[in-house]
Order: C-alpha cells, then structure tokens, then sequence
C-alpha cells in the first residue's frame, strides 16, 4: 500500500502550489504533481514573470532613448544587449523558481515530477498516477485538487513552427529582434508582447477580428490605451481575419481578409495570441463522472468540489477569468474549506492588469456590461494630465474612469489606464471588497502629489465636483 496523503494536488503553478502550501499551513500531508522540472506553472515559467521582466526591461530603455531629452537629460550612444536582457528575465524566474522550492521544503510538501492522472476511487479515497516518461508511481489520498491550468489556442490555419509561427513562449526568448512581427489578437498578451519588441526596434501589425482592441474591457478605457498604443507606433488593421501563411524565402506572407477582400502581409514572425484553453482533456476525468460545460470547463459547486465527491478544481479548469491571482484565491478557498475554515473568492473584485505604457488596470464591471443588465449608473472621469505627480513624471497620458449605482453610489467598476495602474488598483479593489461608496473614496485623504490623487478626483466628478479639472 502506497502511503496516504490528505491531499493530491495537481499542477504547480498559481493556484497549485499555493494551494499546496496553505493546506500544508492547515494541518494536511500534501503531494504535489507538476509535468514540468521546475513549479510555478505557466505563470512564472514562460507567462506573467518572464513577460514582465522584459516589460521592465525594454521600458527602461525606451524611457532612455525618447524620455530623458524632456527632463533636461542627455545620453549618448544609448543601445541595448538581447542576450542580457534575457538573462535578466531567466535570472527573475530561477530566484522565484527557487523560492517556491523552499517554501515547499519548508512546509514539507511532497514534490513529483510527472503528469497526473486520477485512475480510481479507492476505501480510503482516491488512487492517482504519477506518469514520467516510461515510469509510473501510485499515489493514494483522501481528497485531490485539480490545477492544471491552460495552454494556448492554436489555430488550425496558423499552426505554431517554433520559429515563424510562435506562441507567447518563443516570443519571450527570441535571440533577435524580428524586423516586422506580425501580433494576430489583440487581447492581453498580444499587446504585451508587443510592447516588449516594439520597443527594441520592431514595426508591429495587431490583427484583430473585432473592431477595437481588448473586446471584452471597458470600451472607452481599451480606446484610450489604443490611441497610445498608436502614437507608439503600432498598427493596428481592425475587422479583419487571417486566413493562412505561407513561408518564402525567410519570410512569412500571412493572408488576411479585410472588408471581404483578402490581401498579403509580409513579416518576419507571426505571434498568434488569440486566447487559452484549459488543460482538462485526455486525463481520464470525464471516464470517473467529471462534468464539464460547453467550453471544456471542469463544473465545481461553491466549494470548487467537481460532481465528484471528494475531487476538486480551481484556477483556468474552471468558469472564470483566466489569471493568476484569482487561481491562487480559489486554491486557497477550496482547501480551506476542506479544512472547514471560511475560505473566500469576491468574483466582483478581482483585478486585471495590463502590462503595456500606459498600463491599464480594471476591477469591477465594465460601462458595457452595467448596460446589458440595465443598471442605472453614474461616471466620474478625470484625466492624468491634470494630475501635478503625472506631469512631474511627463506622463500625461491615459485617464481614470470610475462607474457608481446611481442610486446607491456603491463603486460598481474602475478602470485606469495611466502611469503605475497596475500600483493604484488595490485601492479600488479594497473599496470594492469593501462596499464601498464613490463618496467613500472622495472624502479620503490622498497624499499630495501623487497618481492615486486622481482615483479621488474621478471619484468626486461622480457627483460632477472634480476640483482640478
């Protein structure tokens, strides 16, 4: 008989190995299963830390070359080093690579390299395997966790090469910089992406199906960061669809149909960023009673338990947006509630960040959204370049939008595109955990100068009082 866990967890990424460590923290003996020689999932391997590491990184630079003749500053023969910004980005995820290590050592969860598999139910729970290469280990527990995460979306039509055709994983270790890169979507990762190599030097053609960039966002906010995307450089050919590629000479030649009229884009590389899926099939869950939605989705109850006792599953397996802080709260959430503690996941609170310059941050509804369910609301707006911090920083760009219940004034969504969104957004977030008022936040007093001074201001122009503006 193999020895007995309390809990199984699958994946170690976001949601896995921080679930992992808090039922360690709970009292559980824990395993945890992750297919890859390192944890920290798609997120700190080749998604969220990488991407923002070079993000960092090629800001830098380009705040070097366009920014600093405005401060009074003058820097000769500025250039940069590929091959050391990518060891800069490797060095960011091995530190953190190392940490989960420790912390895992710390709390004396069990590690296996592997992928896993839910073969049976068994008398004291389930029986799971271990699958590496030609070897297969049994593991045995009361209760498993599912967090395997997504994978991209690969398009029949544009399937990845490696080389011409990528995904978001070569694009972070290209060792050139593509003279013309081709982005197909033009959602999150696209436009992050984006950022990194237009700021090294690409031209940059976003092609997006829909008529505006981040459809699912707030529209007046995903137009702001548009238009300063387009002052950056970038192009972007809305309303149009890819129907192919070919490879000549070196070259990629991508079909694209335009108002029903399909034409030739030549480019150097072709990142297809149209979306994720989660990683659920071909593991034997559907053969145990595992129920899935129409989108491939693992169904949970409000505890995240699958409909099958005593297996559960968080993170991108399940409904929901597919980020890593809102995996890693419902791993949290779920094995607390195993352990009959009051775990906790605010749906209307969780935030998404853009990582492109200007930034844009959001949490709560979007104006569309209020408007498809006929909620009556209010506006505040105020932008950055009324801001005094803003202006000292000459980042004058991007505005903060923030929507009420126009009867009770509860802070309903906010959505900033500015300099360090992503830094002030956890003051919306707490207003909103909270319950918070827009009146709330006016009557609270924000240091002077600094950026979050506008999040007060927007807020006091919901009741139409702004006072710099």
């Amino acid at each position: 008989m193999s020895e007995l866990y309390d809990l199984i967890v699958i994946g170690g990424g976001p949601a896995g190995y921080v679930g992992s460590i808090r039922a360690a923290q709970l009292g559980m003996k824990v395993a945890c299963i992750e297919k890859r020689p390192r944890l920290g999932g798609t997120c700190l391997n080749i998604g969220c830390i990488p991407s923002k590491a070079l993000l960092d990184a090629t800001e830098h630079y380009h705040q070097v070359l366009h920014a600093s003749e405005g401060f009074g500053i003058t820097v000769e023969r500025v250039g940069f080093d590929l091959s050391k910004i990518m060891q800069h980005k490797n060095s960011v995820v091995g530190g953190l690579q190392d940490g989960i290590d420790f912390l895992f050592q710390k709390n004396k969860i069990s590690r296996f390299v592997g992928t896993g598999k839910v073969v049976s139910k068994n008398p004291t729970g389930w029986t799971v395997e271990v699958i590496e290469k030609a070897e297969t280990k049994t593991l045995n527990a009361k209760r498993v966790l599912l967090a395997m995460g997504s994978d991209v979306i690969e398009l029949p039509f544009l399937k990845y090469d490696g080389e011409y055709i990528v995904s978001s994983t070569e694009t972070l270790s290209l060792t050139q910089v593509p003279a013309h890169l081709a982005v197909v979507g033009g959602g999150y990762i696209g436009l992050e992406m984006a950022s990194v190599w237009s700021r090294l030097g690409s031209r940059i053609t976003i092609i997006e199906t829909q008529s505006r960039i981040l459809a699912q966002s707030d529209e007046a906010s995903a137009k702001e960061l548009q238009k300063s995307l387009i002052r950056q450089g970038m192009e972007f050919r809305f309303n149009t669809f890819c129907k192919g590629a070919e490879i000549r000479d070196g070259k990629v030649f991508l079909q694209v149909e335009e108002q029903g009229k399909v034409s030739e884009l030549k480019c150097d590389k072709v990142l297809v960023a149209v979306g994720r899926k989660p990683l659920s099939q071909d593991l034997g869950l559907k053969e145990i009673g595992i129920e899935f939605d129409e989108r491939n989705r693992i169904q949970v109850s409000a505890h995240y338990e699958t409909t099958v006792a005593g297996i559960f599953a968080v993170g991108d397996l399940i409904a929901g947006p597919m980020l890593a802080h809102k995996a890693s709260e419902e791993a949290v959430a779920a094995v607390e509630r195993m352990a009959g503690v009051a775990g906790h996941v605010n749906y209307n609170a969780i935030p998404s960040v853009i990582y492109t310059w200007p930034e844009y941050a959001s949490v709560g509804a979007a104006e569309h959204e209020l408007k498809e369910k006929n909620v009556q609301y209010k506006v505040g707006v105020f932008p950055f370049s009324a801001n005094a911090r803003a202006r000292s920083l000459r980042e004058k760009e991007g505005l903060i939008r923030i929507l009420a219940d126009a009867t009770t004034d509860r802070v309903l969504g906010v959505h900033i595109v500015g300099p360090r969104a992503s830094e002030m957004i956890p003051a919306a977030v707490t207003a909103i955990e909270f319950g918070g008022s827009a009146e709330d936040i006016a009557r609270t007093c924000f240091a002077h100068p600094t950026l979050p001074e506008a999040l007060k201001e927007a807020s006091l122009d919901v009741d139409k009082r702004r006072l710099h503006l």
